[in-house]
């Protein structure tokens, strides 16, 4: 049963600038295992870009936006074939079990100028 849904659209120059900006954005926002993902890519800033907007569309599916947690608490991985993973820690994880979220669905695209995201959180039936 659909919970929620969130949606994120973002220029990917806005996060290009805030890499340059900030040489620790990547680890506050992502974890160990995001930042090695974005290092097999070759740190390409889309990818990287489209991560951050799953971040938001997945915190926006919880209801509450980045309310009690912090984006680092959503990690977003690729399986074998490339379909995302969401795992939640911390705050989110703890915010997704008291709503009995049981899994959280989330594509992710992008072009050239844009990263956008749409995630949909499952509640256990």
């Amino acid at each position: 049963m659909i919970y929620g849904n969130g949606v994120d659209l973002l220029e990917i120059d806005r996060i290009k600038a805030l890499l340059n900006k900030n040489p620790r954005f990547l680890e506050r926002f992502f974890t160990e295992d995001e930042c090695m993902f974005f290092e097999k890519k070759m740190m390409n800033i889309e990818t990287i870009a489209a991560n951050f907007a799953a971040k938001e569309a997945v915190s926006k599916s919880l209801g509450t936006g980045i309310r009690g947690f912090n984006l680092i608490d959503i990690e977003i991985l690729r399986d074998e074939m490339g379909k995302p993973i969401v795992n939640l820690y911390n705050g989110a994880q703890i915010l997704a079990e008291s709503l009995e979220i049981d899994h959280i669905i989330l594509t992710i695209s992008h072009t050239a100028k844009y990263a956008v995201a749409f995630a949909i959180a499952m509640k256990k039936l």
